[in-house]
């Protein structure tokens, strides 16, 4: 979308500029992704009675998996594709302008913790990086490059050498973040534990089939304990989006100014509820421009007045509704 520059999407400036502009982008998508337009042709829905941004149907994410969405016919600058699981087919998120997600990431990551460069970032992200296509880890390797300190890097398995740099930089109390992928991080709290109250630990989300799924209070109580901590942050992102919202702790998640989410009846996914209500996640992502902003996750969660959302969980596959009206 030429008239569209990552400066003008990671600019929004407030609610009505978001609708403005998120309206000129579904008619983009409209006219540019074939497989949108075909799903939102099966919904029986004019795009002439598209007005405002509750109107706007949201894609089932499902279809990543088996549709490529985008709003080019060029070869893509990059495809990121989802860990799944073995017999599952794999989400492909077609990427024609990476500037869009390079900036979306550091915005974000601007807006919610300040300069990188004052930063130690530590990953231990075993899963992600045994394999290729992971967003995440493209995001990883650039903030770790950014970052102005030479301990910044990767830990794989490496347990004590991770808890000897954590150490370190607690001694010379370096501002440090820890992303990590769940299930590494409680195998790390496991065997070692550290009081650094001022590190932030950022969990990933995921067991990868590594662990059995536990609660979140649960999961961070243990955490918390094993680093000394009073709150663990978090980040909500997938390899479909190109944004990130992210938590301080308790759960509660921000997005960023070009990122929203709205909650959908699970009975009925052409309805959204209200704040407080419980239902499916539905995302708009104003960063996702040549492939499609509007998607309805599989992730069950609530939203607040502040704009501010929880995720409670994610829907059995028997649970999901309103799939028949996927493309035929």
């Amino acid at each position: 979308m030429q008239n569209i520059s990552p400066d003008r999407i990671f600019s929004v400036s407030d609610s009505q500029d978001f609708e403005l502009l998120a309206l000129k982008i579904f008619n983009y998508q409209m006219t540019n992704c074939e497989v949108y337009r075909r799903f939102v042709s099966n919904l029986g829905i004019d795009i002439l009675e598209v007005k405002d941004l509750n109107n706007i149907p949201f894609l089932p994410i499902e279809l990543f998996k088996s549709q490529k969405i985008s709003c080019s016919k060029d070869e893509p600058a990059i495809i990121f594709s989802s860990s799944g699981t073995t017999g599952q087919s794999q989400s492909r998120h077609f990427v024609h302008d990476i500037e869009f997600y390079i900036q979306s990431y550091k915005t974000a990551f601007n807006l919610f913790y300040g300069d990188i460069s004052k930063y130690t970032i530590l990953a231990l992200l075993p899963s992600y990086l045994e394999r290729e296509g992971s967003s995440l880890i493209y995001m990883v390797n650039d903030l770790i490059g950014l970052s102005e300190n030479p301990k910044s890097g990767y830990f794989l398995n490496d347990h004590e050498h991770l808890l000897q740099t954590l150490e370190e930089l607690k001694t010379s109390e370096t501002p440090t973040i820890l992303i990590g992928v769940t299930y590494a991080l409680l195998d790390f709290v496991e065997n070692h534990t550290i009081k650094f109250p001022e590190l932030i630990v950022m969990e990933t989300g995921g067991m990868k089939g590594k662990r059995r799924e536990i609660l979140r209070t649960e999961l961070h109580e243990l955490l918390c304990a094993g680093f000394g901590l009073t709150r663990i942050h978090s980040e909500y992102g997938m390899t479909e989006l190109l944004s990130q919202a992210y938590s301080k702790g308790s759960g509660i998640f921000q997005t960023p100014p070009w990122m929203k989410v709205r909650i959908r009846d699970t009975n009925d996914p052409l309805t959204l509820l209200g704040n407080e209500s419980t239902g499916g996640l539905n995302i708009i992502d104003l960063a996702n421009i040549h492939s499609c902003s509007f998607i309805a996750t599989q992730d069950l969660g609530k939203c607040y007045a502040d704009g501010s959302f929880e995720v409670l969980g994610r829907f059995d596959h028997s649970d999901i509704r309103g799939c028949n009206l996927l493309v035929q």
